[in-house]
């Protein structure tokens, strides 16, 4: 039983309103998580780079495609006030 007082408790899933993360731009986030899971990346000593074998420099290479895939997510979804 409800008391005429109570407000009415709404989720932001409810049917008739619109989600924010149902974007296609969603769909970027897959790729640093799929990229460094392709073993055909890390077959190889050669290059180096500063005496580096190629498995430390594409780790920092990964950091880098995540953070910009999840700025661009981010800047392409955001709401505008």
């Amino acid at each position: 039983m409800t008391t005429p007082d109570a407000p009415e408790l709404t989720t932001p899933d409810a049917p008739g309103q619109d989600r924010s993360d149902r974007s296609p731009w969603n769909w970027l986030l897959i790729l640093p998580i799929i990229l460094p899971l392709v073993p055909l990346l890390f077959n190889f000593d050669e290059p180096r780079i500063l005496g580096f074998p190629r498995f430390y420099w594409l780790q920092f290479l990964f950091i880098a495609v995540g953070v910009t895939c999840t700025t661009i997510v981010y800047q392409m979804t955001k709401r505008r006030r």
